[in-house]
């Protein structure tokens, strides 16, 4: 069966070459964007490809960009007037190690790297296009910052669970349902592959933030790489504090199932897809 982890080496070495330059903000970039992490989003790109017939070498500019944007996001959001967090990835955060307006500029310079990295794949140019136009639209104010704006909304007010699924939809599940779109996009995959894509993004979306609500309870800063109890220090509504813990996991369990049914087109081809929502469901750090 293939593994996920195949595409670590090739990711890592194409992120390491995507910035040349040694002033300061482009250090901080690199700082952040070189510290580790699971990849889970460009390898849901990657993935995708491949199970649709697509070139996956062709595809890794279009994986890369969703990193970048993802990383930039998590800069970000440890800035003071967002999260204010110290530690990112067992490392300090960007803006501790470089200053506040460094970070924020690392931050802009690796969004707007991504989408001069994604004009660089080898694709039709239509698919291109309509990539780019994904990943914007995914990104942006209706999609990941829509719901880092409703995040801060709701913090220290009392909301409902479907205002607190709808913040998630849009905080982290549509930047996975941009990696998991796109690798539909580069393979230039049917429409039920691409419906079944989204389908699965959405749930795995629900469970990864789910899982993250819990171990901010559960799991400890060496743990996790970053500061635990920032949800609760913060007044911020969590699947926890409105489910408790034990609804919380049922919920990332239930989500992880919808996650795994949603690949049921893709039959074999789907099974790391498949292990990939399971150990994710399961995961510690």
């Amino acid at each position: 069966m293939h593994k996920i982890e195949s595409y670590l080496p090739q990711l890592e070495a194409f992120l390491c070459a995507a910035i040349r330059a040694d002033d300061a903000v482009s250090e901080a970039m690199r700082y952040s964007l070189l510290a580790g992490g699971k990849r889970i989003r460009p390898c849901l790109a990657l993935e995708f490809c491949r199970i649709c017939g697509g070139d996956v070498d062709a595809a890794l500019p279009v994986a890369a960009a969703v990193e970048m944007i993802h990383t930039y996001s998590l800069i970000h959001d440890d800035l003071p007037c967002m999260d204010d967090d110290d530690m990112r990835r067992g490392k300090p955060a960007c803006h501790i190690q470089f200053g506040y307006a460094n970070a924020l500029l690392a931050g802009d310079g690796l969004l707007t790297l991504a989408f001069e990295t994604l004009s660089t794949a080898s694709l039709p140019p239509e698919r291109l296009v309509r990539a780019c136009g994904i990943l914007a639209q995914c990104a942006g104010h209706l999609g990941m910052i829509g719901g880092q704006t409703m995040d801060l909304a709701n913090e220290g007010q009392s909301v409902g669970l479907e205002t607190l699924q709808q913040t998630d939809r849009l905080k982290t599940g549509k930047l996975i349902e941009a990696a998991c779109v796109l690798g539909c996009v580069a393979a230039g995959a049917a429409q039920f592959q691409t419906d079944a894509a989204v389908q699965f993004a959405h749930a795995l979306g629900m469970a990864f933030q789910i899982v993250d609500d819990i171990l901010d309870v559960t799991s400890d800063d060496a743990t996790l790489g970053k500061p635990v109890g920032s949800d609760a220090a913060q007044n911020k509504n969590t699947y926890v504090t409105l489910c408790t813990l034990d609804g919380a996991r049922q919920a990332a369990q239930q989500y992880t199932n919808d996650a795994v049914a949603a690949l049921a087109p893709f039959g074999e081809a789907g099974e790391t897809l498949r292990q990939l929502a399971v150990s994710l469901a399961n995961r510690s750090m």
